[in-house]
């Protein structure tokens, strides 16, 4: 048999799909999208590697003005309940999903390390969104949260291309209410006084009361400051970071818009609707179907992705398709 044929053969078997591929359903087939992710993979840490130095600051002492962040040492493994020195809470840290391995491959050990180095019980849910509709942040949101189990009483909201550098930030149970931590004075894009996007905290029951996120947002961009109208609605008020000295180099922003463009298009009526309060929806209406649940490690850091179906009403919302 020549080669040619042998490979048909191995993926008419399903022997040419590594397992961690057939996690993430996509357009691609396996053997290119598994050497595109190696070296996807291999540039992610290459640039944490030159992002960070395990030896304290860069020569000069400066980096752009600041001291250049230390690599976070190898994390301990997750300690036993008894451990009292991780304190009771425990953090779901909910990461909305769509095709960028590289940032994945960089994101979930290095959240698993800065958090364990904080002594911040944890689990991280990569949600995976595998239908044909437009990316719904919001709504995969409101599924993790809703599929993130009672073993977890606080979440946080938390893009994948957004990196804590500042060891100081607080990811500690909000319980006085909504923690901003990349606030708009330290976010390295995002600097206007109502925006709560990129990393926010806020106990499951500040969750309940705001009843979620808006299920309306299909495409890129503006749930966020929905959901600052339905956190003041709900009576609560945002805080954020204090003594951080860091300012716009405390995160690492992985998004290169130059190769990865997100989608902005405004269908229809979808520009006027989106500047309105979604008063009836949120986790009460989301409606998805789970195709798959695993778990995995990542360099050693564990996470769990499910991959996610969300459904659209087309009369609703007809923005929610490429068409």
């Amino acid at each position: 048999m020549g080669p040619a044929r042998r490979r048909d053969a191995l993926r008419l078997r399903g022997g040419g799909s590594p397992p961690l591929l057939r996690l993430f359903p996509g357009r691609l087939s396996a053997f290119p999208l598994f050497l595109l992710a190696l070296l996807l993979g291999f540039a992610s840490l290459l640039w944490l590697q030159l992002s960070c130095s395990g030896e304290g600051p860069s020569p000069g002492g400066q980096h752009r003005g600041v001291h250049r962040q230390p690599c976070p040492p190898p994390a301990p493994l997750q300690p036993p309940e008894e451990e009292p020195s991780w304190g009771p809470h425990r953090l779901a840290l909910l990461v909305p999903f769509r095709e960028r391995f590289e940032e994945l491959l960089a994101f979930v050990p290095y959240m698993h390390r800065f958090l364990s180095n904080k002594r911040i019980r944890h689990h991280i849910f990569i949600l995976n969104q595998v239908d044909h509709f437009r990316f719904n942040r919001a709504s995969l949101i409101n599924v993790g949260f809703l599929e993130s189990g009672n073993d977890t009483d606080y979440i946080a909201m938390h893009d994948v291309d957004l990196l804590p550098l500042n060891e100081h930030l607080d990811y500690s149970f909000p319980e006085a209410g909504p923690f901003h931590v990349a606030s708009p004075e330290l976010h390295p894009l995002y600097h206007y006084k109502t925006y709560v996007g990129g990393i926010l905290l806020l106990t499951k029951q500040h969750y309940e009361l705001c009843n979620g996120m808006s299920n309306r947002f299909w495409g890129w961009g503006r749930e966020d400051d929905e959901f600052y109208r339905r956190i003041k609605g709900a009576g609560l008020q945002v805080r954020r970071p204090s003594g951080i000295t860091t300012g716009y180099e405390t995160f690492q922003h992985l998004h290169d818009p130059a190769w990865r463009k997100r989608d902005q298009k405004r269908i229809a009526a979808q520009k006027q609707e989106q500047f309105k309060v979604d008063r009836e929806g949120g986790l009460n209406n989301v409606r998805y179907r789970i195709e798959s649940r695993t778990d995995l490690s990542v360099a050693g850091a564990p996470c769990t992705v499910l991959n996610i179906l969300l459904d659209c009403d087309t009369n609703e919302t007809p923005w929610c398709t490429f068409g």
